[in-house]
């Protein structure tokens, strides 16, 4: 029997999460290198670390500019419903394999990571801007360049941790992987995580 699909992002979208993707790695591994000692090697990653310093700060500007794009493409799906609450109340069902409420296209867990990943990306471009030598820091007093550093430092810890939960979710839950590297779904996959979602797709009800 032919497997079910539904199309749960198109080429455009995928290729746009894989973009954020890659910046984010490249980020990540030259930020904690600029910041933690023990990493300085990581600056390798980018040629040298003159080169690095100077790269990162754009390649964050690239991966902003692609996650405004998954921000105003997919706002309005992570609005937070009383199902979602109910989801995240019950989280320890969910953990056991147990899917809880009436979920539509995200849940409760998705949304919640979907808004700290807005609130950590514009922290992380408002205190980068400040910081970045020489074009903008040099308009700033050093207390000023002090204090965006930390709040840079803070939001991509925050980030960097998020990522690695929604990595291991992508992981835990199967066929997630999929969804965005074919762009599809099981009929199974979305009934079983997203049963609303799956009903305004197909309008089967079961």
């Amino acid at each position: 029997m032919k497997e079910q699909l539904i199309q749960r992002y198109s080429a455009p979208e995928r290729i746009n999460h894989w973009v954020v993707a890659v910046c984010f790695v490249l980020l990540a591994i030259s930020g904690l290198a600029f910041f933690y000692p023990a990493f300085f090697w990581l600056t390798g990653v980018f040629g040298t670390p003159q080169l690095a310093r100077i790269v990162h700060p754009f390649v964050g500007v690239v991966m902003f500019l692609a996650f405004a794009r998954q921000f105003f493409r997919y706002w309005h799906h992570n609005l937070v419903t009383a199902e979602d609450v109910k989801w995240m109340k019950s989280v320890k069902e969910v953990m056991k394999g147990n899917e809880v409420g009436d979920i539509g296209r995200y849940n409760g867990g998705q949304k919640g990571m979907f808004w700290v990943m807005v609130a950590c990306m514009g922290l992380l471009l408002l205190s980068g801007v400040i910081a970045w030598r020489p074009y903008f820091a040099i308009h700033f007093p050093i207390p000023v360049i002090r204090l965006a550093l930390l709040v840079h430092a803070s939001s991509a810890l925050v980030l960097i941790a998020s990522i690695i939960v929604h990595v291991y979710a992508a992981l835990w839950v199967q066929g997630t992987i999929r969804a965005m590297v074919e762009g599809v779904v099981t009929h199974a996959w979305a009934r079983k995580h997203h049963p609303k979602w799956f009903r305004e797709m197909t309008g089967k009800e079961s």
